[in-house]
């Protein structure tokens, strides 16, 4: 049986993210969690991903990497520019949550909104997405949108809060060619921010999966 190792930063997502991930694959696996909280908590404290916490990545990829995984996954989008720095010194296939969804958000046009309950994670979705754009040759517009007392509120487990929150956020917004939700803790609300806005909306953990399912066949 292959097996797939899943790096946390937030306890929501690792509390569901593998059962989510066991229904979207076409072949059951093995999985193995990490849950790093200091990768998320500590950025948005103080604004900024270290060479501390950088190493401190690197240590669980390389620790998801001991288990025999057959494919490493982050779940949490500020880790991604540091898991592609990572990449190259892993044997073992490493995909980021975000991935997918960035190449797909750029398809619908120039104008994206990246929509985000953790400060820590815009600049890398916004810096994901316009590279994304680059390669298919695109000039986007890249809007954001920040929710941090949505974050408190899922750091507290109150996630009837933060749907709230986003569900009010959402109202405003009109006339993007996409809303890119930048955190998997998100991805339930994508179908009801997309008949709010009347934007099309994307969420990482289903493209993810998808990713996850097709690397996987490959071997």
């Amino acid at each position: 049986m292959k097996s797939v190792a899943l790096i946390h930063t937030v306890k929501s997502v690792a509390n569901t993210f593998e059962e989510t991930l066991q229904k979207g694959l076409s072949e059951e696996v093995k999985v193995y969690n990490l849950l790093d909280e200091f990768l998320a908590k500590n950025p948005n404290e103080i604004g900024e991903f270290t060479i501390e916490n950088r190493n401190r990545l690197f240590n669980d990829v390389k620790t998801a990497e001991m288990t025999g995984a057959d494919v490493i996954v982050t779940t949490c989008s500020t880790l991604t520019p540091v898991i592609e720095m990572i990449r190259p010194f892993v044997k073992t296939p490493v995909i980021a949550i975000d991935d997918a969804m960035a190449k797909k958000s750029v398809t619908f046009g120039p104008k994206i909104l990246v929509m985000a309950t953790a400060e820590s994670t815009i600049g890398p979705t916004k810096e994901k997405v316009g590279k994304e754009a680059a390669m298919a040759g695109i000039e986007p517009e890249i809007s954001e949108l920040v929710m941090m007392d949505a974050f408190k509120a899922m750091q507290a487990l109150d996630m009837e809060e933060h749907d709230r929150i986003l569900r009010e956020r959402a109202k405003a917004i009109k006339g993007y060619d996409c809303i890119v939700l930048a955190q998997a803790s998100m991805a339930h609300m994508e179908k009801e921010i997309q008949e709010i806005t009347g934007c099309p909306t994307l969420s990482s953990p289903a493209l993810c999966i998808a990713q996850v399912d097709a690397v996987l066949k490959e071997m």
